[in-house]
């Protein structure tokens, strides 16, 4: 696939491959951009070369890098990464890591990334790479939406990139099947490239009676990608730049692609015509249409742009004028390859060697805002993206099934084109946040969060981490409860609605535990809730706001310590007669123990509410003994006696 990173073409030079090839032949076979030559060359070279250039293991890492050949390209990026370190460029460490996943080492992919962003220290790029593991960690682990099957079309050649045309599809293809078939490109030994049309079947959408795409367009260069607008009349498609049937070529003999734009009349193409923004110094190339016919997508390497391949986009309107081209931006782009866009139903997909994934290019798929930007490109995860090459993204207007092309292990050849049916995606979202204690206000570790719904039905679980931070996937459009816990500490609930649709995570869902210990004392081996006196008014066992504030102590931890059990004893001082004392705390206990009751506590919680008026002073406060008032408020007590807990 990687013949059209390019998007360009170069005119070679012939050499005899002799059995010996020296380092200056093999230089110009990669300069001429013929790499499959050009590699087993300087494989050759590199065995009698002890101490090669940086440039010639370049070269040599690269020749196989455009040839699609990942393990032999690995082992001389890794000479390279040996020989130059953190002197490395962005685009050898993006080619590196891309290397390192196409054979799966995905461990030392993430470690050297790791290791190329520190390095950078653009905190932007570490919150993305963050972001997009973390979303394919977890596509990982769901059930895929997709199921794929190659096609009894594709041929041992390069065959890819498939689009709707009526209920036909258009796609683009190497089979040696035209009179041009003996010209090959040097880049891959492959035929050029040609449009072709053919048959669908809807029952499981394979391919059949193939034929060439208006015959007066093929000629003996590249033919590709084409798009189409929604009559099915004008056509968009990439070629060569020609002059006079002869390529033109810039200083370094490279020739670029363009967009040539057409109406087909009766199966042939006619008044064809350049777009605007082709030039002789750089390429365009993928035109996709979107679904109204007014926006043009397209990759392109022209100057000014973030990597080697980004993406724009131009406004057409209805008399056919055409915008000037817009970059859609860093979100999109980056220091890689950005190529074959396609834009359906408010969604951007195009497949990307730069953003994370599983290696290669992967396809992703961006939102369209309201305010003209995309939103963070989501990796469509396996089976769509593999270890290689995955690209040319199409599926219907209704989101059912489309067409994917990729060069992954088991297809017929270069490239092959996918089938594939798609099913309804499951909504989630995710809710964070974090749990501290509610005394300390410091993280707490390994709290449980667990999510119910309505019917108490568990949605998800998970634990807080060493900075008390927590995340848990819930389904969209519900009502989700909530419960953080802790051995030795309070629970705590939240109630959160998720939004019908996905629209990112809900946050800063905190949680603040209360630790066992910082709610009881211990007096004599007796535990009891840690409370102040409860104050009554004078001959009185009505509750008062002083006594609320109290008991809201008690209630509060027979709330969160939900097995607690106890057993509630009020006293008085020795003032008084003693049968009236010992009615009195009586009737406060149990004014008491209903006040707690009110407050939804159930009822076999408390064991029992018993007044012992003065009969268990705790000071020499007895009878005919004088004390002062705060000696005697120190009997004037109730005591909410844990039994268990």
């Amino acid at each position: 696939m990687k013949k059209l990173y390019i998007l360009s073409l170069v005119l070679s030079i012939t050499f005899s491959f002799a059995q010996k090839t020296n380092l200056k032949q093999a230089d110009a076979l990669f300069r001429n951009y013929s790499y499959a030559d050009a590699s087993k060359a300087y494989e050759e070279i590199l065995q009698n070369i002890k101490n090669p250039t940086a440039q010639t293991l370049k070269n040599a890492a690269d020749s196989y890098y455009f040839i699609s050949d990942a393990r032999n390209a690995l082992k001389w990026y890794k000479k390279l990464y040996e020989v130059q370190g953190n002197n490395l460029t962005d685009i050898y460490y993006l080619r590196y890591i891309q290397t390192m996943k196409a054979v799966m080492d995905y461990d030392q992919a993430d470690k050297i990334t790791k290791e190329y962003l520190d390095k950078k220290g653009d905190q932007k790029e570490i919150n993305r790479y963050v972001a997009q593991k973390k979303q394919l960690d977890s596509l990982a682990k769901a059930r895929p939406l997709y199921t794929i099957k190659n096609l009894d079309i594709n041929t041992s050649k390069s065959d890819f990139g498939a689009t709707f045309f009526g209920d036909k599809i258009v796609f683009t293809s190497a089979r040696d099947t035209t009179k041009f078939s003996e010209k090959l490109y040097t880049w891959n030994n492959q035929p050029f490239l040609n449009l072709y049309v053919s048959e669908r079947n809807p029952a499981d959408g394979s391919l059949f009676n193939e034929t060439i795409f208006l015959p007066n367009v093929m000629s003996k260069y590249h033919e590709a990608t084409a798009s189409f607008d929604p009559s099915g009349k004008t056509i968009y498609y990439s070629t060569n730049i020609v002059k006079k049937n002869k390529l033109v070529v810039d200083e370094n003999k490279i020739n670029n692609f363009q967009i040539i734009k057409g109406s087909i009349v009766d199966n042939k193409l006619e008044n064809p015509q350049k777009v605007f923004f082709d030039n002789d110094d750089y390429s365009v190339g993928h035109p996709s249409l979107s679904d109204d016919g007014q926006w043009l997508f397209f990759a392109s390497d022209m100057p000014g742009g973030f990597g080697e391949t980004d993406l724009y986009v131009v406004k057409i309107a209805a008399d056919g004028t055409m915008s000037s081209p817009l970059n859609l931006g860093p979100n999109i782009n980056t220091m890689g390859n950005e190529v074959f866009p396609y834009y359906r139903n408010g969604i951007l997909y195009f497949s990307s060697d730069g953003h994370y994934g599983l290696g290669d290019l992967d396809v992703y798929e961006s939102k369209f805002l309201a305010d003209g930007n995309f939103t963070v490109p989501r990796n469509l995860g396996a089976p769509i993206n593999s270890n290689k090459d995955d690209f040319a993204y199409i599926v219907d207007k209704t989101d059912a099934y489309g067409y994917v092309s990729s060069n992954r292990a088991g297809g017929k050849g270069d490239d092959d084109i996918y089938a594939f049916v798609k099913g309804k995606p499951v909504c989630n979202q995710s809710i964070s946040g974090m749990a501290v204690d509610r005394k300390t206000k410091k993280p707490l570790t390994d709290v449980t969060v667990m999510a119910y719904n309505s019917f108490k039905e568990v949605l998800g679980e998970t634990k807080t981490n060493y900075e008390g931070k927590y995340a848990i996937v819930v389904p969209c459009n519900k009502v989700v409860n909530l419960i953080a816990a802790k051995p030795n500490y309070s629970s705590d609930e939240k109630t959160v609605e998720t939004t019908k649709e996905n629209e990112g995570e809900i946050k800063d869902v905190n949680f603040e535990l209360s630790n066992y210990d910082d709610l009881v004392v211990k007096k004599k081996g007796v535990e009891m809730v840690d409370v102040k006196p409860i104050y009554f008014d004078y001959d009185k066992y009505d509750i008062t706001p002083l006594a609320i504030e109290e008991l809201t102590k008690v209630v509060f931890v027979m709330q969160k310590f939900p097995n607690i059990k106890i057993k509630i004893e009020s006293h008085t001082d020795s003032r008084g007669k003693d049968s009236y004392n010992l009615k009195l705390s009586d009737n406060r206990a149990k004014s008491t123990r209903d006040y707690i009751l009110s407050q939804g506590i159930d009822a076999s919680r408390i064991e029992s509410a018993i007044g012992y008026g003065e009969s268990r002073l705790i000071n020499k406060c007895k009878n005919g003994v004088k004390c002062t008032e705060e000696e005697h408020l120190l009997n004037r007590r109730s005591d909410f006696i844990i039994i268990q807990k």
